[in-house]
């Protein structure tokens, strides 16, 4: 079932959802305290804002534009994928290939798990988050980040600032790369 398609100032608030593709080009949407299982869920959407929501699907929120997400569990694929002006705080966000390509992903006070996160990204930010399961993380993307605890690599961060407790491994192997990512393991 393919529900709220091309639509606009939607409210959905205690709600149990299973919809394929669920928001697709929707905008002005407000989700309250549901609980959402979709994949591409909000594609190609704007202006929307959710708070408590436990979300599982892959293919979430590529594409979108003005998202505010807080308090949330996100069990997620490819999420945030060509994204821009993304902020997700308070919230565990738990997948593969998290947020590439997206312009202006901020992630405040958050959990994040999953292979590969955070590459080809431009003015990323992570303020007071942790990492785990964590590999290959960063790849040419411009970071400004403060990790609580250990990330388990960073590749070829193309530049800005990397802040961590621990990095397992450091990776720099392209060679044409300019070295302007600044990475600093707290208490060293």
């Amino acid at each position: 079932m393919k529900a709220v398609r091309e639509c606009n100032n939607i409210v959905v608030k205690n709600s149990n959802i299973n919809s394929d593709e669920f928001g697709w080009k929707s905008h002005h949407i407000n989700i309250e305290d549901s609980t959402i299982n979709s994949e591409y869920i909000f594609f190609d959407s704007s202006d929307v804002t959710i708070n408590n929501l436990n979300f599982t699907g892959k293919y979430s929120f590529q594409y979108m534009e003005n998202l505010t997400i807080d308090n949330s569990n996100l069990d997620t694929k490819d999420a945030f994928w060509h994204s821009k002006n993304v902020v997700v705080k308070n919230s565990l966000v738990k997948g593969e290939y998290l947020g590439w390509f997206s312009d202006g992903l901020t992630l405040i006070n958050c959990k994040i798990i999953g292979t590969q996160p955070l590459c080809y990204c431009k003015n990323l930010k992570l303020i007071n988050c942790t990492m785990e399961e964590t590999d290959l993380s960063f790849e040419y993307s411009d970071v400004d980040a403060d990790i609580k605890g250990n990330i388990m690599s960073i590749k070829n961060p193309k530049s800005g600032r990397i802040i961590a407790d621990s990095i397992g491994e450091i990776i720099k192997e392209d060679s044409i790369m300019e070295d302007t990512c600044d990475i600093i393991i707290r208490n060293s």
